[in-house]
């Protein structure tokens, strides 16, 4: 659903951050995903929602982190890219620009879902940490190139079971959870934040285009490195310049979806192994 929101976007002429704002809004608001509705619960029961956006033509970037009130943080980013002179809020500065801007206020408790309640039982009885929720439904992200050649990308996340209140991870920050730059290429991370950040994961993917390497090779050098250096569990979606997707992860999965003009339909599965 989520990439063929992107893709209604792309074909009615829409820009690539419209369709990566459009994507991720989709899993923002699907109670499966650590994003938006149904996110996981940090150590004190609440959820704590981050997002970022980079757009590949003037490089500019809209990220919050740390936001309680406002269940698609992913828009709020966009509205800190395009409408502010900053890059990067959080907390009760991102929250008051988002009222200032508009945005609708929720109940914290309108984002927990049943699923994750219960995980949040069990870790106040000691018999759940939070590597034991470590799975699938991780972070989400979007890549979209558009007709003018523009690349865009963005990721949005709730983060990781019971962490400290105020903890962020790579999923706001260019260059670490997503990124992108026209001509180049553009690419959404996700997995363990803590690893992810250690090695600069979106980076290392872009550079990986730079010196030369295709959309797949790059992708997997890239979780290769994550791997080699810290052990880390990650994963991404990477495409080309050219429009190429590749994917590679060191996490136990990687469930994606992708349209290209190129393929003529969404290709959508989950990546087992590693």
């Amino acid at each position: 659903m989520a990439a063929e929101r992107g893709r209604d976007v792309l074909q009615r002429g829409g820009s690539a951050l419209d369709a990566v704002e459009a994507a991720i809004r989709v899993m923002e608001d699907d109670p499966t995903f650590d994003a938006g509705t149904g996110s996981v619960l940090v150590a004190d029961g609440s959820v704590e929602l981050d997002a970022g956006l980079m757009d590949g033509t003037s490089l500019k970037v809209g990220a919050v982190a740390v936001v309680k009130h406002f269940r698609n943080p992913i828009s709020l980013a966009r509205r800190v890219l395009e409408a502010s002179e900053h890059h990067l809020l959080v907390g009760e500065g991102a929250e008051a620009f988002a009222r200032a801007q508009g945005f609708e206020a929720v109940d914290n408790r309108s984002l927990v879902v049943v699923r994750e309640q219960a995980l949040y039982e069990e870790f106040l009885a000691g018999t759940r940490k939070a590597s034991d929720s470590f799975g699938p439904a991780d972070t989400v992200g979007a890549v979209a190139l558009d007709a003018a050649g523009r690349m865009a990308a963005g990721n949005s996340t709730g983060g990781v079971s019971f962490s400290l209140p105020g903890r962020v991870g790579d999923a706001p920050l260019p260059g670490i959870g997503y990124g992108a730059e026209d001509g180049l290429g553009g690419v959404a991370c996700t997995g363990w934040g803590e690893h992810i950040l250690r090695v600069g994961l979106a980076m290392r993917a872009l550079q990986a285009l730079e010196r030369g390497l295709d959309a797949q090779a790059a992708a997997e050098a890239a979780v290769a490195l994550l791997s080699q250096r810290v052990g880390g569990q990650g994963g991404l979606v990477l495409l080309d310049a050219s429009g190429r997707v590749g994917l590679a992860h060191s996490t136990p999965c990687l469930a994606h979806a992708y349209w290209t003009e190129r393929d003529g339909a969404v290709v959508s599965g989950t990546v087992a192994g590693r």
